[in-house]
């Protein structure tokens, strides 16, 4: 299960920034290796104190562990004659990191791994960047090539994802005062992306607006039919970022006297930073000063059930497919990319080979 992760404690904050800023498929800067830790420097304390008002550390390490155990449960009383199921978590830029996981798959003697992304939603520089880091981690530890591997890359389309979506937008809804019920725009905010990686045809841009039509046609079959907008958060660095912010979206909102809204995580499954603190109290204090007197905040899936039940599905469907490589994972994007990359889809291209002529 892998994703960018988050530190577990202050003292893992500077190190969780070096690692972002200095990894070029997130972020290009010109003399990276410099300019990345000087940005990541300047952040430093201004993130700590982010951390320290949600509790002194990020929860998604919790709530990734919470969501594998679940899965496997589910994927042992459905889909038991597939083997003992295990799960392992991997983050890119904290521990337990993509090495470590590998590491105690050797110790454990795996044999097949499905690196499942827990980014719904296709970027070269999240999926992307884990599965370059899962190559080079793969060289290094199973240099024999030991481990056969399958990959689910995207599933941000996925009918229970999208069911689950929709509940927790539909549960702040219902908050709303009857008179704004039915007009409250509803924001779906998700995390932005330099116009760089944009302009070379990251598929990103497009799946998350995919995930928002689907979870905007469950919400109008239930009768929910507010208005809505896809905005985009967290930009950072001297780089220009996809747009529109998610912040100027709510002042322009309550320049014009909208008076409540309703925000939606729908890149991110588990809370953490984005969402706790950015979402929840920097732009919650926004919200405030721009006169939006009623600022509701879908629930991150985190724990939910049905969701833990999605992931589950999710690999079942996998395996029962034969552990497919999706096609988009292969095809390049049109502009330019690294060789790193390039590495990467050739090293999944010959897991895929490996596995079909197995049989």
């Amino acid at each position: 299960m892998m994703n960018m992760g988050g530190p577990r404690t202050l003292d893992d904050v500077g190190p969780f920034l070096q690692n972002i800023f200095l990894d070029r498929d997130i972020i290009k800067l010109p003399a990276q290796r410099l300019l990345g830790q000087f940005i990541a420097k300047r952040r430093v304390n201004k993130v700590k104190d982010q951390y320290r008002q949600i509790g002194g550390g990020s929860p998604i390490e919790k709530w990734t562990r919470i969501q594998g155990e679940g899965m496997v449960d589910i994927l042992r009383h459905t889909k038991p004659e597939a083997g003992v199921y295990s799960y392992y978590v991997g983050f890119r830029y904290t521990e337990p990191s993509i090495s470590t996981a590998l590491e105690s798959m050797v110790e454990d003697g795996i044999d097949h791994v499905i690196a499942f992304t827990q980014y719904q939603q296709y970027s070269s520089s999240t999926t992307g960047s884990n599965f370059n880091e899962l190559y080079r981690a793969q060289k290094r530890l199973d240099p024999q090539s030991k481990l056969r591997w399958s990959f689910i890359d995207r599933w941000g389309n996925h009918p229970q994802l999208i069911a689950a979506f929709a509940d927790r937008v539909e549960d702040q809804v219902k908050k709303l005062a009857e008179d704004v019920r039915h007009t409250t725009p509803i924001i779906f905010s998700a995390h932005s992306l330099p116009l760089n990686v944009v302009d070379r045809g990251d598929t990103y841009v497009s799946e998350v607006g995919g995930t928002v039509a689907y979870v905007i046609d469950e919400l109008r079959r239930r009768g929910v039919n507010n208005p809505y907008r896809l905005t985009w958060q967290s930009a950072v660095g001297p780089l220009r970022w996809l747009g529109p912010q998610t912040e100027s979206a709510i002042e322009a909102y309550g320049s014009i006297g909208v008076k409540s809204l309703v925000m939606v995580p729908i890149a991110f499954t588990s809370d953490h930073i984005e969402t706790l603190f950015e979402l929840d109290i920097e732009y919650g204090e926004v919200a405030e000063k721009a006169g939006i007197s009623q600022y509701l905040r879908a629930e991150a899936l985190n724990g939910y059930a049905p969701f833990i039940g999605a992931l589950a599905t999710i690999v079942k469907e996998h395996i029962d497919c034969g552990f497919p490589t999706n096609p988009q994972l292969l095809l390049p994007d049109p502009g330019p990319e690294s060789e790193q990359t390039v590495l990467t889809r050739k090293w999944i291209a010959s897991q895929t080979a490996r596995r079909l002529a197995s049989g």
